[in-house]
């Protein structure tokens, strides 16, 4: 399934059905009278989000919905079928905008919430709403209103307990496919994802959601590389974990390059917790690891984990610290 987070969409909810002018017309009743019923009101179009998908790529191909018109009432006061309203399914983690893209109408934060983006038109009025002492046979009557219409935005934001950042090629993808039940596209070049990846890591009865957001470069903030594009994705993580591949030549800058990154583009990034991991240390003598951490440990003053994808002792601690960041 192709990723696709931000789509414009029309919206248009059913009109109302119009009243009836009927009379009655039995034989055997010698005054008739107005029988006309209401019309039925017209379906509403409503978002729901669904905590299963994550993409907006069913709106990708038909991007006008419309909901069902209600009934025109009918005689014997009988009154016309409401129209069905039209559920329109959208991730957890979804955003509404106005037609400008800028003015945020809801934002769906939590499973099965609902929001109603255009409201049914009201059914009209039958003549029997009218008879009254001074009126006995009204052919007044009134149509139903039209339903609303609306041009709107749908912007994606991922909702995931923990992000997973860093350079192109850290290996951000091969410890989202070690530890959850995802199958992320994994290669040993850069700009292998192309698109945010979730999976759900357990451990000791305890579920976390991790996000593997595309590798940042400098200048991801202005739109290098795969750029700004998936930076709103990190938005709502609750914890950072910055992936480091300790065979870099200089760890200090490549750490430092994504936090300006992350800075450049919203400095609340900074405020959220932050987990740092050196990646690869099977490709490093076990020595050279331990000078190494604690070198760049005292460097930027934070503690240091370290990781190798290929051993499942190494990957059962780093779910463990997982479950610890985010309880």
């Amino acid at each position: 399934m192709k990723f696709l987070d931000q789509v414009k969409i029309y919206v248009k909810a059913g009109d109302g059905g119009d009243g009836s002018p009927s009379f009655r017309r039995e034989k055997f009743i010698e005054y008739g009278g107005p029988d006309g019923g209401d019309g039925g009101k017209g379906g509403s179009v409503i978002l729901k989000s669904e905590q299963n998908l994550n993409t907006l790529i069913d709106y990708r191909y038909q991007q006008h919905h419309k909901a069902d018109r209600g009934e025109n009432g009918m005689g014997q006061n009988r009154t016309g079928k409401n129209g069905e309203n039209l559920i329109l399914k959208v991730p957890l983690g979804t955003q509404v905008f106005e037609e400008d893209n800028k003015t945020l109408i809801y934002d769906f934060i939590r499973s099965n919430e609902k929001f109603v983006a255009a409201t049914g038109g009201k059914g009209g009025l039958g003549n029997t709403r009218f008879k009254s002492s001074t009126n006995r046979a009204p052919k007044k009557f009134t149509k139903g209103t039209s339903g609303e219409e609306f041009i709107i935005w749908l912007q994606l934001k991922t909702i995931a307990d923990i992000g997973i950042i860093g350079l192109p090629n850290a290996g951000k993808s091969s410890l989202l496919a070690s530890i959850t039940n995802a199958n992320p596209k994994i290669a040993n070049y850069q700009f292998t994802t192309l698109n945010p990846n979730l999976g759900v890591a357990s451990y000791d009865n305890k579920e976390i959601t991790i996000a593997d957001i595309p590798g940042l470069i400098e200048g991801a903030h202005e739109g290098t590389g795969l750029g700004v594009k998936f930076l709103k994705h990190i938005e709502r993580c609750k914890t950072l974990l910055h992936l480091i591949d300790i065979t870099n030549t200089d760890l200090e800058k490549s750490y430092i390059q994504v936090k300006n990154e992350l800075k450049n583009y919203s400095s609340d990034l900074l405020k959220k917790k932050e987990l740092i991991i050196l990646n690869k240390i099977d490709l490093v003598d076990h020595k050279v690891v331990k000078e190494i951490t604690a070198e760049f440990s005292k460097k930027i003053n934070r503690e240091i984990l370290t990781l190798s994808t290929l051993k499942k002792n190494s990957v059962s601690k780093i779910k463990a610290k997982l479950i610890s960041y985010v309880s």
